[in-house]
């Protein structure tokens, strides 16, 4: 009885989350994450640097405002310093990982020499590989976090800014983002990224959602185009660039209504997943460089070797998420009894 119980309550759990989310953002995180894997093969990338250029001036952002915005200070200290901390383990882990294999392997962001004090710099200060992403994460949500709680430290499950004035709401953001422009003068983080980050906070925090925010339009592909004719402009620090970052996210978003049903619910389940793929993608498109040369031998594009490690890499990472559940190692590296949602 006992059992049944914990499993018709994790099933009402389950239920209500999956309500709670919001189908189109998970596919937007699906092509983001998927974009991020093709453009860290470093074939394509150096094959294909114009389009690399493209995808690295949005890609990121937007994936930082979905953060921002999804982001949940109604948590309590206690529940939002343990979610940080179950992101924190595996970012931990996979730095040092990915920092002692770059002083083995003749990679581009190879080191010379490691020392015990270049680890905890890569660890703490300046992340290698695509795991900077979770280090800013982890640093700018501590940061709003902080911020939000400012004249009510120990309300837990309720949101702040209900009992809030928007004076307040304002007063709170100013502060996090102030903050979030120190963390960038001490080289914590990119500044563009917090403020990207900050940017889907803001939303949030006045009730916008995310649709409305960023409208799902075809058309706004129109603008991508014109500003992309200025290659100086390809860059998130710039106007054209967070133009760019606006109008791919609203195009991006109009393109779920065209995927057939049959597809939405894998790309959905990517998209729900992408702290996986973020974590593991990694050693795939690392280890693609033992078939690059049969598969680029035949077609010279690298297309099949791009579809092909693209695919690897995630069905390997959502498979060792699937691994961790099932041999229960998930509440060691995740926190949590299922990593796979």
């Amino acid at each position: 009885m006992r059992r049944y119980l914990e499993f018709s309550n994790s099933l009402t759990t389950f239920v209500r989350v999956m309500k709670q989310r919001v189908e189109e953002i998970d596919f937007l995180r699906c092509v983001l994450i998927l974009l991020m894997i093709t453009f860290h093969i470093v074939y394509i990338g150096d094959t294909y640097g114009a389009a690399k250029q493209f995808v690295y001036t949005f890609h990121m952002p937007a994936f930082l405002l979905v953060s921002g915005y999804l982001c949940n200070t109604a948590k309590s200290a206690k529940e939002f310093l343990r979610a940080m901390l179950w992101i924190f383990i595996p970012y931990l882990v996979m730095e040092t990982g990915y920092v002692v294999m770059a002083s083995l392997l003749p990679i581009r962001e190879h080191i010379d020499n490691l020392t015990a004090g270049v680890l905890l710099e890569k660890l703490f200060l300046h992340p290698l590989g695509p795991y900077w992403y979770l280090h800013t994460w982890v640093l700018c949500s501590l940061v709003y976090y902080g911020a939000m709680r400012i004249g009510n430290p120990y309300q837990s499950l309720q949101k702040a800014e209900e009992k809030s004035s928007k004076g307040k709401i304002v007063l709170r953001l100013f502060v996090a983002i102030i903050a979030c422009v120190v963390l960038g003068f001490c080289g914590l983080v990119s500044i563009p990224n917090a403020f990207y980050f900050m940017a889907g906070a803001v939303l949030k925090q006045f009730g916008i959602g995310f649709l409305r925010a960023f409208y799902p339009a075809l058309w706004a592909i129109v603008p991508v185009v014109l500003i992309s004719l200025f290659p100086s402009q390809l860059d998130r620090a710039t106007p054209g660039g967070v133009a760019i970052v606006y109008f791919m996210t609203c195009f991006l978003l109009s393109l779920y209504r065209f995927v057939v049903e049959r597809l939405r619910q894998p790309l959905l389940l990517i998209g729900r997943n992408t702290l996986l793929l973020l974590l593991f993608s990694p050693i795939f498109t690392a280890l693609s460089k033992l078939y690059q040369p049969y598969l680029v031998g035949f077609d010279p594009s690298g297309i099949v070797f791009c579809i092909v490690t693209v695919t690897v890499a995630t069905l390997g990472s959502l498979l060792i998420g699937s691994i961790s559940d099932v041999l229960h190692l998930s509440p060691f590296f995740f926190g949590r009894k299922r990593i796979i949602v």
